[in-house]
């Protein structure tokens, strides 16, 4: 991976020149790649996120969406306080850092902040993880899948042991594969540094509430089994 900037006028660019040959402000123009017939699917969520047929692989276009109280009045502007600190760069730093360590989740492609006066909009391009699917969206089969959780824990803990806290670890951030391998996205707001045991441990609380909120009423007796599986496995990982 080869992070590269560039400026533009009142916009930065940030992308990994390995893959990224031809950056520019098109790559984060939906119409653009509805244009080129690359539009393969839509995530689900609260912001858009597009998943895309592009030259350097399969990718998710994600744009920059406020939720809660603040989303209902300013939707996709940020406040503008310097290009490293602004979300899209520093979720590509994030995200660059993890695939360095071989931890996994996305590989970043290309981050686009453009700012307009005090404020800025934004957008990311990462990979997209092939034959994959959130474990919120298929809880009621998880819910017989004992070992599964177990493998989720363990994933959950390597993020953990080097530094990585999550700044929304829910069940939809949580990924697998078809050959049953584990995977964290969203890493929006995350750090990486030496973490108290706190705040591990907060992440897995608000995992927690997120199964408790999304857990189908017909599986309720396996929540509490799931879970024990899942803390053995960062237990023992």
């Amino acid at each position: 991976m080869k992070p590269r900037n560039l400026q533009q006028d009142s916009s930065l660019i940030v992308y990994d020149a390995d893959r990224v040959r031809q950056p520019g402000a098109f790559l984060f123009d939906e119409s653009y790649w509805s244009g080129q017939g690359a539009v393969t699917g839509e995530a689900a969520g609260r912001g858009r996120a597009l998943f895309l047929d592009t030259p350097f692989g399969d990718a998710v276009l994600r744009r920059y969406l406020r939720g809660g109280l603040p989303g209902r009045f300013i939707r996709e502007r940020y406040l503008f306080t310097g290009w490293e600190r602004s979300r899209p760069v520093s979720e590509f730093r994030v995200l660059a850092r993890l695939a360095e360590l071989g931890l996994p989740a996305p590989a970043p492609f290309a981050a686009l902040v453009d700012r307009r006066g005090i404020g800025y909009t934004g957008s990311l391009l990462m990979a997209r993880i092939p034959d994959s699917h959130p474990v919120g969206d298929r809880l009621l089969e998880y819910a017989g899948l004992p070992d599964a959780w177990t493998r989720i824990g363990a994933c959950i803990r390597n993020f953990h042991d080097h530094g990585v806290t999550h700044a929304d670890l829910n069940a939809r951030n949580i990924l697998v594969n078809e050959a049953g391998k584990v995977f964290l996205i969203d890493f929006d707001r995350a750090r990486i540094a030496p973490g108290a045991r706190r705040v591990f441990a907060a992440n897995l609380h608000r995992l927690r509430r997120s199964l408790e909120k999304l857990w189908p009423n017909s599986a309720w007796e396996r929540l509490d089994i799931c879970w024990e599986n899942l803390v053995a496995g960062y237990e023992a990982a």
